[in-house]
């Protein structure tokens, strides 16, 4: 599922004010049929409708070469006469810099002039500016005024625009249904940017009740007139079967009108299409191609793929001097994730030299905005003193922001601090608590810490035979100590736990396999007793002489060569001198 694309914010006002003036009907329009030179000789005549026309005819660039400085000469001329679509004009022509210096004061000053006249597109951008502070000190009410003037009047420009302050309490009381009834009445009237926004109102239920289908329908009918946005959530639509039947080759159709216009999520979801061969032939190098052209827009999500995909070597070259510099791209963008997986190459010197104190520095950024693995790994380089001054508390505190989101990890290793009495009171009930908690979720160090307190009835009552729940549930993850305590109860018999030595056996020799050298102790022992697998001498002496180092395995194994034939202890030196560990 990809991604849905909101516009939100004053983006949405520059937006639909790109072309609020232009279009409006109001300009004078030169008749066919006069020649340039009867229109200009009125123009400096003083007639005020012949100047517009000629500042029109020089900003068009139609019947004469665009010359927007001429242009501004003459609606300069109009607009000092007091006209109202004069002033309006030079206002736009300030605004945008258009023939003249930009000038958002100036332009300021003739938008009034014509708004102080009715002119309903100058009320709209006089809103516009007081709602950015442009030209004007910000002041969100009087752009809401304005906006009403504008909108009394019908246009669309006016409803759109105080709908907006509505949707979002700006300058006025927030009342999403006020800005949904407003945005339709813009909408009815084609404003494309309308369409837009009440497809969104409609998609996430705000001020209208949600209506995917009606959602659809209004995202539509601005694709239609070349939205970008809008395609781009028609895409989403299709993609994800809302409001209308999955269908992937529309929706990569859609994303792909929005991608040829540049919008970066589009081309983004349009990559993961290509990737995935869905809707479009599986195209790895077009999917890459499209993730670079999003993530060079700056779009994080696709700063972030690239550097998957370069860490991983997927579908790219394995770079990973490449990977960090997406990372850094979109960790600069402040993204939690990007800032953790940038952390992680300073760690562990992945595409740069290790450096922990930058690691130190990018998980703190991480986890200061929530991200339980940063947050982890920062309570480990506070235990350890890497990157930043050893301090057990800081590495519980951070520990314990984690296990507040229920990281297994930050949970066990906050329970062996209460278990060990370490930078806080010892306390096995809490111990108990926080290990159950993490086991629950499958950590397998919590799960065999939890056995260990019902071994001792610490933090719960004594009881081997739930101790051996919690053992076996971390010996089936593969956890070698797991495994060897499974064993060890199940060697035992004891406290209502059923001695069981050929299982016993088993467990041992999984956690032998995968070189635990207790594990190789005791069942090397079992080889020479006989007890849960056939005595085996070669066997028992291969096993203690691999499990070097632990308490007493040197008698043994000396007890057991005493046993042996010259034959076979040297068939047991070679068997231990070849065994490689063979994992989970």
């Amino acid at each position: 599922m990809r991604a849905f694309h909101f516009k939100t914010g004053a983006l949405i006002v520059v937006y639909f004010l790109a072309s609020a003036l232009f279009g409006s009907g109001q300009t004078p329009q030169a008749s066919d049929s006069e020649s340039m030179f009867s229109l200009r000789e009125r123009a400096e005549q003083g007639v005020a409708d012949a100047q517009l026309a000629l500042g029109k005819i020089y900003f068009d660039g139609k019947k004469a070469q665009r010359d927007y400085r001429e242009a501004a000469v003459w609606y300069r001329k109009a607009a000092d006469q007091g006209n109202a679509i004069g002033q309006a004009m030079l206002g736009r022509m300030y605004f945008y810099g258009y023939g003249v210096v930009k000038d958002y004061s100036e332009a300021a000053s003739w938008y009034r002039k014509a708004a102080d006249q009715g002119h309903g597109d100058a009320q709209v951008m006089l809103a516009f500016l007081y709602q950015n502070g442009q030209g004007v000190a910000l002041d969100p009410a009087e752009a809401v005024r304005w906006y009403r003037k504008a909108a009394d009047q019908g246009l669309a420009g006016g409803q759109f625009g105080l709908g907006h302050m509505c949707l979002f309490g700006t300058g006025v009381a927030k009342d999403p249904s006020e800005a949904a009834r407003l945005y339709r009445k813009a909408a009815d009237q084609g404003y494309v940017q309308a369409e837009f926004g009440l497809g969104n109102m409609y998609y996430t239920g705000n001020g209208v009740p949600q209506d995917y289908g009606e959602a659809m329908r209004w995202f539509r009918k601005a694709a239609d007139q070349g939205d970008a946005n809008a395609q781009s959530n028609l895409g989403v639509m299709y993609d994800n079967g809302k409001g209308v039947s999955k269908d992937s080759r529309e929706a990569s159709d859609w994303y792909r009108k929005a991608a040829d216009q540049g919008v970066a999520l589009a081309q983004y979801s349009l990559g993961l299409m290509y990737e995935q061969g869905d809707g479009v032939p599986k195209d790895y190098a077009e999917a890459v191609h499209l993730y670079r052209k999003a993530a060079d827009q700056g779009l994080v999500y696709a700063q972030k793929k690239l550097g998957d995909l370069y860490r991983g070597g997927e579908m790219v070259p394995k770079d990973l001097g490449e990977a960090a510099v997406w990372y850094r791209k979109a960790a600069d963008q402040g993204d939690a994730e990007a800032q953790y997986r940038l952390g992680h190459a300073y760690y562990f010197g992945e595409g740069m030299s290790k450096d922990f104190s930058a690691a130190a520095s990018w998980w703190r950024k991480a986890g200061e905005q929530g991200d339980a693995n940063a947050q982890y790994r920062l309570g480990h380089m506070y235990y350890l003193g890497e990157g930043v001054s050893k301090e057990i508390s800081a590495a519980a505190d951070w520990w314990r922001k984690a296990a507040d989101q229920g990281d297994s990890r930050a949970e066990s290793e906050l329970g062996l601090m209460h278990r060990d009495g370490e930078g806080m009171p010892k306390d096995f009930n809490e111990a108990a608590h926080l290990f159950r908690k993490a086991g629950d979720q499958g950590d397998a160090n919590a799960q065999v810490s939890l056995g260990n307190l019902y071994m001792g009835g610490d933090g719960v009552p004594q009881d081997w035979k739930e101790a051996a729940v919690w053992f076996r549930k971390a010996a089936e993850q593969g956890d070698a100590t797991g495994q060897v305590n499974l064993a060890a109860v199940l060697e035992a018999s004891a406290s209502g736990a059923p001695q069981d030595l050929t299982e016993a056996a088993r467990w041992y020799h999984k956690a032998a396999d995968q070189g635990n050298a207790l594990a190789q102790y005791r069942l090397g022992l079992m080889y020479s007793l006989g007890h849960g697998v056939p005595a085996d001498k070669i066997l028992a002496y291969m096993w203690m002489t691999l499990a070097n180092g632990v308490t007493g395995v040197g008698l043994g194994r000396d007890e057991l060569a005493a046993k042996m034939t010259a034959q076979e202890l040297a068939e047991g030196q070679r068997l231990a001198k070849e065994w490689k560990p063979s994992g989970k």
